[in-house]
């Protein structure tokens, strides 16, 4: 199994404990979290990491930590997962703390993980989705190739009804 993917500037790589707090404060983050239904508490985002480490294991894929390589900070994360309400579709998805956004950290974690997708995983598709005020996170997926069908947009199942952030965009990639 791949231990790490690396970018001219990033380091892809499992999780490590010392990674957890500052994953937690990102996680805290009302600004990072802006696009999200809630933000986690402290056990909530060590469980997460717990489900991330588990993911690795069981199915040799999942979100990266993502280490900035001239400093050795830890930035957030980009990588694959299942989403839970739909594990046939392989999404790609970033959480990156807010210091870290504006370098392009985003796009360069994404464009390395798709080509990990399709060449070492052989995936035939790549999902991206986002609330639909995220423009952020759709820029990203526009500059890895991603296109976007208005006919896929849908109600995220896990947003309640009438919650600003129901309604979502959906991006798609293909294989080259």
């Amino acid at each position: 199994m791949t231990v790490r993917l690396e970018t001219p500037r990033l380091i892809l790589r499992r999780w490590r404990d010392e990674d957890r707090a500052p994953f937690a404060v990102l996680n805290a983050d009302p600004v990072v979290m802006e696009h999200f239904v809630n933000p986690l508490t402290r056990q909530d985002s060590d469980d997460f990491v717990d489900r991330i480490e588990a993911h690795f294991d069981e199915r040799g894929f999942g979100l990266w930590a993502v280490e900035v390589k001239a400093s050795g900070d830890f930035a957030g994360f980009v990588g694959l997962w299942p989403p839970n309400w739909d594990p046939s579709l392989t999404e790609i998805g970033w959480r990156l703390a807010k210091e870290h956004w504006g370098h392009g950290y985003a796009t360069e974690g994404a464009t390395i993980t798709t080509v990990d997708g399709f060449a070492r995983l052989g995936l035939d598709e790549i999902v991206s989705f986002t609330s639909v005020d995220n423009i952020r996170s759709q820029r990203v997926m526009q500059k890895i190739g991603m296109t976007r069908d208005p006919a896929d947009d849908f109600d995220h199942p896990n947003v309640p009804e009438g919650h600003r952030l129901r309604r979502h965009v959906l991006y798609r990639l293909r294989p080259a």
